[in-house]
C-alpha cells in the first residue's frame, strides 16, 4: 500500500512540475462577479443585476444577509438591499465562495462522500474565520472567510484522480492519506492558476505549518486557528496537538485553551451559520 501511496503521489506531482495536472476552473459566475467587484465604477445595482442571474445564488446570499451574524434585526428580502446590507466585496466574496460549492460533485459515491465532507469542514472553517478577523484582527472578514473555503481546494484534483483509478476507490484509507498529503501544493497550484490574491494565495500551502515565523498576523493564522478550533474536543490526529505551541494563536490574539464560543461569547449557529 505505501508503494501505491508513493507512486501515485509521484505521478500527481510530476503532472504538477509538468503543469499538466488539470486543475479545476472557477464557475462563470465566479469570474464575472470578480470582474465586477475589481471595477472601481461598479455599483451595487450592477452586481445585483448579475448575481440574479442565479435564483439560488440570490436566496443564499439574502438569507446570510439576514443571518445572527449580521446582527441586524430589520429582514431583508430582496437582493439589492442585501448588498447594500453585506457590503460589494463580502457579497463578492460571498457569491465566489457559494459557487464553488458546485465544484465539490462526483460520479462516484466514494468520492461524492469525501467531497461533501471536505466542503462541510470548509464552510465551518469559512464561518470561524470570518468570526476570528471580525473579533480578533484589523484583517477583512470577506478575505478571511475566502481563505476558510480554499484552504483544502487542492483535493479537488486528488479526488478526480482516484475516480479515474479503482484502486484508490476501493482503498478509502489510502485515499485520504493521498489527500494529506497532496492538498497543499495542489491547492497552492490552483490559487496561483485562479489569480487569488498573494494573501490568500499561500493559504492552502502554509496553513498546517504550525511554526511558522512571520511578523505579524495574515490569513493563514486565521485559517490555522480555525481548522484547529474546528476539530477541538473531537479524535482528530489536529487535536492531539500542543495548541501552546502553535504561533498562529499568539498572533491572532487568542489563547490556545480558549473556546472560540466562549472567546467571543457567540452562539454555535452564530459561528458556523453562514452558510447553512
Amino acid at each position: 500500500m505505501a508503494n501505491l501511496l508513493e507512486t501515485v503521489a509521484n505521478d500527481l506531482i510530476n503532472q504538477i512540475k509538468q503543469d499538466s495536472l488539470v486543475l479545476p476552473s472557477l464557475p462563470e459566475v465566479c469570474l464575472r462577479v470578480r470582474d465586477v467587484a475589481e471595477d472601481i465604477d461598479a455599483t451595487i445595482p450592477q452586481l445585483a443585476t448579475l448575481i440574479s442571474q442565479d435564483t439560488g445564488l440570490s436566496a443564499r446570499i439574502i438569507k446570510v444577509s439576514n443571518s445572527s451574524i449580521m446582527r441586524t434585526s430589520s429582514e431583508v428580502t430582496d437582493l439589492t438591499t442585501a448588498i447594500s446590507r453585506l457590503g460589494m466585496n463580502f457579497t463578492a466574496n460571498l457569491a465566489m465562495g457559494l459557487a464553488m460549492e458546485q465544484m465539490f460533485q462526483a460520479t462516484s459515491d466514494v468520492v461524492d462522500k469525501r467531497m461533501r465532507k471536505i466542503w462541510s469542514q470548509s464552510t465551518e472553517t469559512a464561518s470561524i474565520c470570518h468570526v476570528l478577523a471580525s473579533h480578533y484582527t484589523q484583517l477583512l472578514p470577506d478575505q478571511a472567510m475566502l481563505a476558510g473555503l480554499i484552504h483544502k481546494i487542492g483535493a479537488l484534483p486528488v479526488l478526480a484522480y482516484a475516480e479515474d483509478n479503482r484502486t484508490l476507490l476501493n482503498d478509502g484509507f489510502m485515499l485520504d492519506k493521498l489527500i494529506e498529503k497532496l492538498h497543499p501544493i495542489i491547492g497552492g497550484h490552483i490559487m496561483k492558476a485562479w489569480n487569488f490574491p498573494a494573501a490568500i494565495q499561500k493559504v492552502p500551502l502554509q496553513y498546517l505549518k504550525f511554526d511558522r515565523d512571520v511578523p505579524a498576523v495574515d490569513y493563514v493564522d486565521i485559517v490555522t486557528v480555525a481548522v484547529l478550533q474546528g476539530h477541538a474536543n473531537t479524535d482528530h490526529p489536529l487535536a492531539k496537538l500542543d495548541y501552546g505551541q502553535v504561533t498562529a494563536f499568539q498572533r491572532v490574539g487568542m489563547s490556545p485553551e480558549m473556546d472560540i464560543s466562549e472567546a467571543v461569547d457567540l452562539d454555535s449557529s452564530e459561528i458556523t451559520g453562514l452558510f447553512d
